[in-house]
């Protein structure tokens, strides 16, 4: 009994480490999903870069304000090596645009090498709005769209709603609860 208890505990230690182990070793890009010049959504992306940063994540910034994604050359070529080949898990902040999310964000899927960029990856969906629902809708949208490709979408999809009054003037998010949801958010996707 006490053999089976023993091997029981260094069994749960040993995956505990190896989850952990194998979390630091993971590449995280964040998608600033428009391509709208000065978007509330690449505020609230720089805010999981600086929070993912301070957790001691290795985490890169993708806004899809670049030309790249829709360069018919090696511009685009380029970007997808930089950005989503070597990356494991994404997180992806995306507006609400005609009750759905931006057609950049899905000509990026489009063009890049679907098996490479996103099997069996992981990712972190977060909606932003003026608006009450958050983008709600693109979000489900996207995780169709994210499930077909065969990645894991992380159940905890965040909607940040009536973005522009909680975001300060140079950007930072300022409410307690909104800072609070996106922390635990964040815990949970590193563990996921």
């Amino acid at each position: 009994m006490r053999l089976i208890y023993y091997c029981s505990i260094y069994c749960l230690a040993g995956a505990s480490f190896k989850q952990t182990f194998n979390n630091q070793n993971m590449r995280y890009t964040i998608i600033s999903g428009t391509d709208r010049p000065g978007s509330n959504t690449k505020k609230v992306a720089n805010n999981y870069l600086r929070l993912l940063q301070e957790k001691g994540v290795d985490v890169q910034l993708l806004s899809l304000e670049t030309d790249a994604v829709f360069a018919k050359d090696g511009q685009f070529t380029e970007l997808a090596q930089t950005y989503l080949y070597p990356t494991d898990k994404y997180i992806i902040v995306m507006p609400e645009y005609n009750g759905s999310f931006p057609g950049v964000l899905k000509l990026l899927i489009d063009k890049s090498d679907v098996k490479n960029a996103w099997w069996n990856k992981k990712a972190l969906l977060t909606g932003v709005a003026t608006g009450r629902a958050g983008n709600l809708r693109g979000m489900e949208h996207l995780t169709g769209s994210l499930m077909h490709l065969k990645m894991m979408v992380h159940h905890n999809r965040l909607p940040i709603s009536m973005v522009d009054r909680i975001l300060d003037a140079e950007g930072n998010i300022t409410d307690e609860g909104t800072l609070k949801a996106i922390g635990q958010q964040l815990d949970e996707f590193i563990g996921f």
